[in-house]
């Protein structure tokens, strides 16, 4: 595996995280399809995981605890899985 810079790795792995961390409200959501994360990670790296449509922290950023994993970033979680050799919840 080729080496990841820093910066990078922190974003790769962060989408790495929230997306094995998902959840998904069920109550709302019968199919299970939309998929939450919490956000306890670096802001910087939320930031721009938001600005490249990976995830959506809604309308007022500050206030949420949670974010939505938008269907990108559901693939993007994916081939990063593959990059890292990850297996995803059976």
């Amino acid at each position: 595996m080729d080496k990841t810079n820093a910066e990078d790795a922190m974003k790769e792995l962060t989408m790495l995280l929230m997306y094995l961390s998902r959840f998904s409200e069920r109550d709302r959501f019968s199919d299970g399809k939309d998929f939450y994360a919490w956000k306890g990670y670096d802001f910087d790296v939320i930031n721009g995981l938001d600005e490249e449509d990976y995830i959506r922290q809604g309308s007022h950023p500050s206030r949420t605890k949670s974010v939505y994993i938008t269907d990108i970033g559901i693939n993007y979680a994916k081939e990063l899985m593959k990059k890292y050799g990850i297996e995803d919840w059976g």
